[in-house]
């Protein structure tokens, strides 16, 4: 009932509720958060074997507005980089975070709030995808102090170099089968959203990996509905590990060569141009004058622009590159009679 709501980006009717009445919400918020960067570190350094994350406290403007903790891995067996970022940022409703949020009430009125955790991976071994992820939650307050929106989002999406569809079909059923207790319609739309948007419209639409869950402005109008979008977003931070691992633990030990190293630096490319021209997170952290380290902790440590390269038609690396041009389905989704009689009668 929840994410339905949520899913048709419906504007509810919050209560009057001033800021201090969701500070316990936020703080079990924040709570989950940071021990859900504790738990991913450590499974992560676990696997690794030799790296470990060193941490990064940090405070904006000079301790005002809020900070965080970076933890960054380098240069590890598995993990070539690896950043899992967590941030708490507040501050007034300026002209810029206006447009940035396209927030519709006057610039220089009230407040905001923002804790999230945010991760991406970036491994060795080319046969081993790259992986982001984040969750985060939002608050807007009026020049009052009170509560006049707040919503959730997040997602996660893999971006293999070689076409592997057994790992790609574990990592979307493994979110699937989070989300399905919510509303079995939310994974086919979250699937959908997350390939349109990790895509670089400048090169038509080609999609910087194969996808997995991204969704946005989960509105939360009661207590009732702020509970039941905790619980799906404990769900995804949950399921990140039991979608990934697996797929480390089979292709980490997988002889490669120079040339197989090369084209996942080629890839790393496209990953390089979405999260500088498209990326919203991206725009958000460096508007509202978050850590520059930080919000650029995504990038891949070494990368290849070759001019204009195509790989050989029909290789191993012209089928990635064709799954990344054509989303698929990658699990098979139950549909309601009525859907599929719709469907049909669509023919």
């Amino acid at each position: 009932m929840y994410l339905r709501a949520a899913r048709l980006f419906l504007l509810f009717e919050i209560s009057e509720m001033k800021k201090e009445e969701t500070k316990e919400f936020r703080g079990r918020w924040i709570r989950f958060v940071y021990g859900l960067q504790e738990e991913i570190c450590t499974a992560l350094e676990a696997e690794d074997g030799i790296a470990k994350f060193k941490s990064d406290t940090w405070e904006r403007s000079e301790g005002r507005g809020g900070g965080g903790v970076s933890r960054i891995m380098e240069n590890g067996a598995v993990f070539e980089k690896a950043g899992v970022n967590v941030s708490v940022v507040y501050g007034r409703l300026t002209d810029k975070m206006k447009k940035v949020l396209t927030i519709g009430i006057s610039a220089g009125e009230g407040s905001w709030f923002v804790c999230g955790i945010s991760l991406v991976l970036h491994t060795q071994n080319p046969f081993v995808p790259a992986v982001h992820a984040n969750w985060r939650y939002f608050e807007l307050h009026d020049e009052a102090g009170n509560v006049i929106d707040r919503w959730f989002g997040g997602g996660a999406d893999l971006t293999p170099y070689y076409l592997f569809e057994e790992d790609i079909i574990h990592f979307h059923t493994t979110f699937k089968e989070a989300i399905d207790p919510f509303g079995k319609e939310l994974y086919p739309l979250y699937k959908k959203q997350c390939d349109e948007y990790f895509s670089n419209t400048h090169r038509d639409n080609e999609m910087r990996g194969l996808g997995g869950v991204f969704y946005d402005h989960l509105k939360a109008g009661s207590e009732e509905e702020a509970a039941g979008l905790f619980a799906f977003q404990e769900a995804n931070g949950n399921a990140f590990l039991k979608a990934y691992l697996p797929i480390v633990q089979k292709r980490k030990d997988m002889s490669y060569t120079t040339e197989k190293k090369t084209w996942q630096e080629i890839r790393r490319g496209r990953y390089v141009e979405f999260n500088l021209l498209h990326d919203r997170g991206t725009t958000f952290g460096i508007k509202t004058k978050g850590r520059t380290e930080s919000i650029l902790m995504s990038l891949p440590p070494t990368v290849k622009f070759v001019y204009d390269y195509h790989p050989e038609p029909g290789s191993e690396e012209d089928k990635l590159l064709q799954a990344c041009k054509h989303p698929r389905d990658w699990v098979k989704t139950e549909i309601s009679e009525d859907e599929w009689a719709s469907r049909v009668n669509k023919c």
